[in-house]
């Protein structure tokens, strides 16, 4: 048993949602010479959720790498990826302003999927799972899709928005994980490090 995880992910979001359910962790990030862009590269006529399973188990291998590289002491390592799906349609982080308003301009009207799997390691311990939410973003003006894209909320994030930021005042109705939205599904998550070993409080925190 162990009372700690790694989590080998920038997002802030992560964090919080780790630090709600009252797991401790310590980051296991990337160094300087590695390529984790690379990880990401779509591949044609990949299904969305297909895509997410397999760009999670490549970060947890690098993750599992890089441990062992630097001669850690033994933990849970946790991975994770989110992307906004509109059909088949990937709608990764956008690349500038113009490719975020594009992008939220999609999304306008419509339901999307937002589909986030995670990745527990811990010695022979694998598992990945993958949840698939459903959110309804009503109609958007442009003008206000433009005042978002300035205040640079969109970037860094898949499908342009942040469920937790101004843009929920758009989004009518969820159906599936809001934690997973944000990008950690907390259900799946805790099922994982369970199975994985770790002690953690949970609600009792």
């Amino acid at each position: 048993m162990t009372d700690f995880i790694y989590l080998a992910s920038q997002s802030p979001r992560r964090r919080q949602l780790l630090e709600q359910i009252g797991v401790r962790h310590e980051m296991l990030l990337a160094g300087p010479d590695e390529d984790t862009e690379a990880l990401e590269a779509e591949r044609a006529g990949e299904r969305p959720e297909d895509y997410v399973a397999r760009v999670t188990r490549a970060k947890l291998d690098a993750a599992r790498a890089r441990w062992t590289a630097r001669g850690l002491a033994p933990a849970p390592i946790l991975c994770a990826d989110t992307t906004v799906a509109l059909g088949r349609r990937i709608l990764g982080k956008p690349a500038d302003a113009a490719d975020a308003q594009r992008t939220l301009s999609k999304l306008s009207g419509h339901t999307h999927r937002v589909i986030t799997a995670v990745a527990v390691a811990h010695g022979a311990f694998e598992a990945i799972a993958v949840n698939v939410s459903k959110v309804h973003m009503a109609s958007v003006a442009a003008h206000e899709i433009a005042t978002y894209v300035a205040s640079g909320e969109p970037f860094g994030k898949a499908g342009a928005y942040a469920i937790q930021s101004a843009a929920a005042a758009w989004i009518s109705r969820i159906e599936g994980s809001y934690s997973a939205i944000m990008g950690l599904p907390l259900y799946e998550t805790a099922e994982l490090l369970r199975q994985a070993g770790l002690r953690f409080p949970a609600a009792s925190a």
